[in-house]
C-alpha cells in the first residue's frame, strides 16, 4: 500500500477499511479537514474510534482545522470510554504566516492535550512519515499512548532525511554524490522505526499485514484498563 517514493501519496482510508470490521467505517465530518480522518468502526465488535492523517490532502500534514477537528474527537472518544486507534502518516504541521498569525501553536496544543488527558486505552501504528513536533501530538509514547507500533516504512524523525542532510551538510550541497550518500545514512542511522524502537519511543515494528491482529489482541489487553488523572478542580486546556 505504501509507495516506493516519500513523496507520493495514498489513501488511509484503505488501510482503515481493511481494519476494521466488515470494512464498515463511519467517518464524522469528511469534508472539514479532511487531511485528518476521524470517525467510528468496530474491532471484534467493539466500538472503536479511529484518528488518521490522510496523506491524500496536504499530505496529511496538521494545521489549526485539523487539529481542532481531531482533538474535539479524541475529547468525545474520552468521554464515552471509546478506545482510540490512531493512523499515522505526518510530515509535520503545516508552516505558514496565516497558520502562525491564527495560532498554530496554541490550536495544535489542543490535540496535543486531548491525548495527554485520556484516559481511554491508546494504540498507535506508524505507517510512513512521524515527524517532529506532529509525530509527538498524534498520540504518541510522550503523550501515555499504551501500545505504539510502527511499520517497517516508517520513518521517526526530527525532520526529513534530505532537509536534515541539507542542513547539517550545507558545504555540500552542490555536491549531488555527497548529499544523496549523506542522506542514505541519515535515514539508515535516524530515520527508521528500530532505532525510536531502541529506546522505547516503539513497542514494536509489526508488519502491515498484521495489523489489524495486532490491534485486536491489544484492545483485549486493554480491556481493563485503570487510569486516572492527577485530581484537580478542572483542566486548563488551551483555549
Amino acid at each position: 500500500m505504501i509507495p516506493d517514493s516519500a513523496a507520493k501519496p495514498y489513501d488511509m482510508h484503505e488501510l482503515i477499511r481493511k481494519t476494521v470490521d466488515e470494512g464498515d467505517f463511519f467517518e464524522v465530518q469528511p469534508n472539514h479537514a479532511a487531511n485528518i480522518i476521524c470517525g467510528f468502526g468496530r474491532i471484534e465488535g467493539r466500538t472503536i474510534g479511529i484518528v488518521a492523517n490522510q496523506p491524500m490532502v496536504l499530505a496529511g500534514v496538521l494545521d489549526i482545522a485539523s487539529s481542532k477537528k481531531a482533538g474535539r474527537f479524541v475529547r468525545f472518544c474520552d468521554a464515552f470510554d471509546i478506545p482510540i486507534i490512531t493512523f499515522v502518516d505526518v510530515p509535520g504541521f503545516l508552516p505558514g504566516v496565516a497558520q502562525e498569525h491564527n495560532g498554530i501553536i496554541k490550536n495544535g496544543a489542543k490535540l496535543l492535550f486531548a491525548f495527554a488527558e485520556a484516559t481511554v486505552p491508546k494504540i498507535t501504528v506508524i505507517t510512513r512519515k512521524a515527524y517532529g513536533g506532529a509525530y509527538d501530538v498524534m498520540s504518541s509514547k510522550h503523550l501515555r499512548g499504551d501500545l505504539n507500533y510502527a511499520w517497517p516504512s516508517a520513518e521517526i524523525a526530527v525532520m526529513g532525511a534530505k532537509g536534515a542532510v541539507e542542513i547539517i551538510f550545507r558545504k555540500d550541497i552542490g555536491d549531488p554524490e555527497k548529499i544523496a550518500a549523506r542522506t542514505a545514512e541519515y535515514e539508515q542511522r535516524f530515520a527508521n522505526p528500530f532505532v525510536a524502537a531502541s529506546m522505547g519511543f516503539i513497542d514494536e515494528v509489526i508488519m502491515p499485514h498484521s495489523t489489524r491482529r495486532r490491534i485486536a489482541l491489544g484492545l483485549r489487553k486493554l480491556r481493563d484498563k485503570q487510569l486516572e488523572n492527577p485530581w484537580k478542580k478542572h483542566d486548563n486546556i488551551p483555549l
